[in-house]
């Protein structure tokens, strides 16, 4: 996948752009064949509105909240798209400045009060962003677009209309949830999240929401933790992002990027705090694995698992195999936090500046590491690790922690597989051949990629000026081949006259099959979901 293409036009700029909703959906113009089988919408979220009356939003992740829909019906594809109608969004519109404190972006006390109120402003606690600029998922029959607090906001995934808000800490004890569950064959809605509880204690708790109830009540009601796990340091959870999910068991990987809580809870007392200023790196601690067992759900703490650090935001796979847990994660080198590179000034840049922060910028790499399940009746200083397929190693230390070295599955200067997307209804916490992901080169988004996790071949889908997001695999009805299907993306491809497209992909070849061009600049959309 290694790639020496140069955007000196610097057309990604323009994904990074506020852009206007639409009315109603607009026709796209198909070239190419779209699969007859192929019918639904593909909803994607992310940022779409970069500044407010004349304040910016500094962060990627702090564009207001932004839903996107391509509708493929009897051979015809329509786009639409809306903006969440969150607390963030209306309050900023209604007000015409940022109201809300984002990820990297401080909101200030509105200058038009009088001294004592704005006083009072700064110290009537954290108020909370419900801008849920993420992802879209099902929870029962429902759906919602999600950000990583506590809070997550009820959509019409038809119409795209807002309908309320949901503060999960109504109904679980966690101070929110990734934005990356897991979901059981039965509709099972499994997630983890941050707990702090009495006495400044600190826990990772493991969420379990039911599927769609008989009786039609909603399934947050039902909701439970179901096991708990515990952060290594007191004051300082680790930033978490995703999560490993096999029939029988939990992964949590416990990064050394940190929340420093002291700093989390006094923050909105200090001016121009944001949530980017409470994370700090742990340069000595490495990464941790922990594992729970899924049913009855119990933590394991005898299996203690350790490696160097690194910075994980999304797990491809983990499945088990023959007394091992095989995990597959997207990397980044070392114990500096990624997201201090994605500030909006940092990727807007000239083509050169952008690789020359990228160069400063952790490494990535596609890791495949191997947690022996049988830990008790082996010597120290030896491999445990027994798989033929793997040169993973897993050694046993005399205090009982068991340290990891990786396989490498893929590595580039600069290149990162991310965003990746498997065929999840058949593979998830399977055994596995295939993983598609949005090719990064030097954190610009300029190709899809698919990678072969037992041979590491690669395949890429690249053009000129183009800009995709992640690939989301949609199966063939009847499969039986795991890459049999094909790949969504919207592209964005600057000055030309249909700028954005839904891309189809053949999933076995990466060739294209056909492409649906609207008359809109779409920005970067991060995840999504489709629905058949």
């Amino acid at each position: 996948m290694t790639s020496h293409v140069e955007h000196p036009a610097a057309g990604y700029r323009k994904i990074f752009e506020t852009v206007e909703e639409l009315n109603e959906p607009i026709p796209a113009k198909i070239s190419g064949v779209i699969p007859s089988w192929l019918g639904g919408s593909l909803l994607r979220m992310g940022p779409g509105l970069f500044e407010v009356g004349d304040e910016p939003f500094y962060h990627l992740f702090d564009g207001q909240a932004l839903m996107h829909k391509f509708d493929l019906k009897d051979g015809q594809v329509t786009y639409y798209r809306k903006f969440i109608r969150t607390d963030a969004y209306v309050r900023a519109m209604t007000e015409n400045r940022i109201v809300i404190t984002e990820f990297g972006t401080a909101a200030y006390p509105d200058p038009c009060k009088n001294i004592f109120s704005r006083f009072f402003t700064y110290f009537r606690g954290i108020e909370v962003t419900d801008n849920c600029v993420v992802n879209v998922y099902p929870i029962g029959e429902d759906f919602y677009a999600v950000t990583e607090t506590n809070y997550i906001t009820k959509v019409d995934p038809d119409s795209l209309e807002t309908l309320k808000r949901v503060d999960l800490c109504k109904y679980l004890s966690v101070n929110g949830v990734t934005a990356h569950p897991h979901t059981d064959t039965d509709g099972t809605v499994y997630n983890i999240g941050n707990c702090f509880g009495k006495n400044m204690s600190l826990a990772y708790n493991i969420v379990k929401i039911p599927p769609a109830q008989n009786d039609n009540s909603d399934p947050l009601e039902k909701s439970q933790v179901v096991v708990q796990l515990p952060s290594s340091e007191r004051l300082k959870p680790s930033y978490v992002h995703s999560f490993g999910m096999t029939d029988n068991y939990f992964v949590f990987v416990e990064q050394p990027v940190k929340i420093n809580l002291l700093k989390f809870l006094s923050a909105w007392s200090v001016r121009g705090a944001t949530y980017m200023d409470c994370f700090e790196s742990n340069d000595s601690m490495g990464t941790w694995f922990h594992l729970a067992t899924k049913d009855p759900a119990d933590y394991l703490s005898s299996h203690k698992f350790r490696t160097s650090a690194f910075n994980l935001f999304h797990h491809i796979n983990t499945y088990e195999d023959q007394g091992f847990i095989v995990v597959d994660l997207c990397t980044w080198k070392g114990h500096d936090f990624v997201y201090n590179y994605l500030y909006l000034a940092n990727i807007r840049e000239e083509w050169e500046e952008v690789k020359k922060a990228a160069m400063r910028a952790p490494q990535p790499e596609v890791r495949r590491y191997v947690l022996p399940l049988d830990i008790h009746r082996e010597e120290q200083g030896k491999n445990l690790v027994s798989l033929p397929y793997t040169t993973a190693t897993a050694v046993l230390h005399s205090d009982g922690t068991i340290w990891l070295e990786p396989e490498v599955l893929f590595s580039g200067p600069r290149q990162a597989f991310e965003f990746p997307q498997i065929n999840y209804s058949l593979c998830r916490g399977q055994k596995y051949s295939f993983a598609y992901g949005l090719g990064l080169n030097h954190f610009i988004p300029d190709r899809i990629v698919k990678l072969n996790v037992q041979t590491k071949q690669t395949w890429v889908w690249q053009e000129e000026e183009c800009y995709p997001s992640e690939p989301l695999f949609v199966p063939t009805p009847g499969a039986t081949e795991e890459d049999d299907g094909v790949l969504l993306s919207i592209v964005v491809k600057p000055g030309t006259e249909r700028p954005g497209f839904l891309l189809v992909l053949d999933a076995m070849t990466l060739t294209e099959l056909a492409r649906a061009e609207v008359n809109a600049i779409i920005p970067v959309t991060l995840h999504g979901m489709y629905k058949p």
